[in-house]
Parts: C-alpha cells; structure tokens; sequence
C-alpha cells in the first residue's frame, strides 16, 4: 500500500504532540496544574449549588404580610396564620383584664410586617382562666404596705373605708363587700378588696357588744359597726390552715355591756372546742345575772 509524503507528516507531528503531552503530565507542574484546575472546578460547582439551594431555602423575594392576631382565640389566629404561610408559637401566659380571656395579648413580629413564608409568630396569651390567689395576712399593717403586697400579688384596692382607732393609717379589716374576709380566701386575679383603715379615736363612749361563739372576721365587722377594732387575739391550741376557719371566740376582754371610748380595742380569745365555748358563754351570763 502507498502511503503519500504527507500523510507520514501528520502522523509524525501527532506522535510528537502526544509524547509532549504524556511528558508534561509525568512531571510536577503539570500535576499541580490539574489538581488545582479540579479544585478549581468542585469550588465552582459548590457555589453553585449553595446558591441555588439558600436561594430555594430563603425563598429569595418571596414575602408575605403578617397579620395582626392580637385578640383572637389560639384557634382562630393559628387559622389566620395558616392561611398566611405563617404558623404560630405561644411564648408566654399571663393575665390581663384588658383582654379576654383565652385570646392572644401580644405578638411578634409585629402586624402588617413582612417575613418569609413558612415562618413563626411568637404570641403570648392571655390565661384562659383567671388564677386563685390566697388572701394574704393584711390586719395591722400599714395602708401603704397592704396595698403594695396586694398588687404585688395581682389584687387591687377598691374602696377605703374609715374608723376610729388606736393605730391611726393601720389595716383593721379587709372586705368583699360589706362581707369580711378571712386570711387565705381565694381570690380570682384582678379583684378588688375593700380596706377598712384606722383613723384617731373619736370623743364619743360605745358599749362593747357579744362577740362570744363569732369567727374572727365576724368579731372584727361586729366590732367595727360599733367603733370599735380587735386588739390582740389568742388561740387556746397552734392553729393550721386546714383549722384556721373552725375557730370562735370563747373568751373577750372587756365582757359584753362595757363602755369604751370610740376606737379602742377588744382582746379575745379563740378554740375550736364548741363545748369550752359555750361552757365560758354560760359562765358570763351566770355572772351578769348574780
């Protein structure tokens, strides 16, 4: 077969350009020059890919309204929300009266804002019912001082009423009402209380009425209706919250039918043994008879 004179020419600068090419691959620049432009490459298709995907992630220029929530049930505002591509996260419970219960107070962000889609709302919602707070031991302690541990435990003063006394400006008694209230009454939060406060003494002489067989808070409006205020109040035997309520007075000093000026005190005396009660109610009447 004849090969022509140009042909061998081709085939020789072929041969030379491969054996030129194999020699720069065998040596180290040429493998530094692949292993980077590789490098090169992977950087590249990375790139890429995290734009393409934060992209997607972030929903880039993409945004939705944020409606406003406030005042809605935890049902109707994860509705709203919903319908938004918004979805809710309750934070925080508390209580205000300036809302309704069971409805959302507060949220953020804020509405008529924007965010991204499939985003939270954090809210914080108002309790669904209103807490039992105990009432808490107020009697002889100043105004000032009663009302500050009031609110500091979620109470209100509402009305001040006022009677002679012997502690001008002290708590004599504590009221719902025209009703007394024992110590450790439960209270639903925001309530109010009416405070009944010491004045100075008044000039005019009251006759000390029966307090024998009444619980303490009755003994105090008994006592208050007439000018008068409890002073100091024993109890025969360590009282504990489960008893507190059960005891009466079986003793006073001054006995009933005493003249005391406006605003003194009457000291009793507390069991809750019936029977020593009116053991002691008997003896007095034996006493005022003879």
């Amino acid at each position: 077969m004849h090969i022509s004179k140009k042909s061998c020419n081709f085939v020789a600068i072929f041969s030379k350009i491969m054996k030129e090419k194999q020699q720069f691959f065998q040596s180290v620049t040429g493998f530094v020059t692949i292993n980077i432009a590789i490098a090169v490459a992977v950087v590249i298709v990375l790139f890429v890919c995290v734009t393409l995907w934060l992209k997607g992630y972030t929903l880039h220029g993409k945004e939705v309204t944020i409606p406003s929530v406030t005042g809605m049930s935890q049902e109707e505002a994860e509705t709203v929300l919903r319908g938004s591509e918004l979805y809710m996260v309750i934070v925080d419970s508390t209580y205000s009266d300036k809302t309704p219960l069971g409805t959302i107070v507060e949220q953020t962000p804020p509405a008529l804002s924007h965010a991204k889609p499939d985003r939270p709302v954090y809210v914080v919602m108002n309790a669904r019912t209103r807490r039992q707070i105990p009432l808490p031991e107020l009697h002889d302690v100043s105004y000032r001082q009663a009302e500050a541990t009031l609110r500091s435990l979620g109470l209100k003063v509402g009305e001040v009423l006022y009677e002679p006394s012997l502690y001008p400006d002290n708590v004599l008694d504590i009221r719902d009402g025209n009703q007394s209230l024992e110590v450790g009454t439960r209270l639903p939060e925001g309530s109010s209380v009416t405070l009944v406060i010491g004045r100075r003494q008044g000039n005019r002489i009251v006759t000390v009425p029966a307090l024998l067989g009444q619980s303490l808070s009755q003994a105090r409006a008994t006592l208050l209706n007439v000018g008068l205020t409890i002073g100091t109040y024993t109890y025969d035997k360590e009282p504990t919250p489960e008893t507190l309520d059960r005891y009466i007075i079986y003793q006073q000093s001054p006995t009933e039918g005493a003249a005391l000026m406006e605003g003194s005190t009457v000291n009793i005396m507390l069991t809750t043994n019936l029977e020593r009660a009116i053991t002691t109610d008997t003896q007095q009447n034996e006493e005022k008879f003879f």
